[in-house]
């Protein structure tokens, strides 16, 4: 399995868990001139910006670290452009949703709410 498959599952998966835990997905892979966001997904509260990291078990860094300041601030750009074209009452979250996956199975899913903003 390359790593595009892997990180597509991954957001699968994500997908499965947030709409099992109380979320409808809005949105998958959102694209903007300023860069894409994998899940857009909303509870009573909250309209939830997700960003997606699939790794294997035993990584030195915890997935989310791979998400840098640039990365962020590309999430935000492009949240702001989903906003604008689809307007809502709920409040904004940025989340980042860490999938470990080992021989091609989820092992595990952190849902980090409010992990930026």
């Amino acid at each position: 399995m390359n790593s595009s498959d892997t990180g597509k599952l991954g957001e699968l998966e994500t997908a499965r868990y947030l709409r099992k835990n109380g979320y409808n997905i809005v949105a998958a892979n959102f694209h903007s001139r300023f860069g894409e966001i994998d899940i857009v997904s909303e509870n009573k509260k909250y309209i939830c910006f997700v960003e997606v990291k699939t790794r294997a078990p035993g990584q030195m860094f915890n997935p989310a670290d791979s998400v840098t300041v640039s990365k962020r601030n590309k999430i935000i750009s492009t949240a702001k452009v989903f906003l604008s074209q689809n307007p809502t009452s709920l409040q904004p979250r940025f989340d980042i949703a860490e999938v470990i996956m080992d021989n091609g199975e989820v092992k595990s899913i952190n849902l980090i709410e409010n992990a930026f903003e």
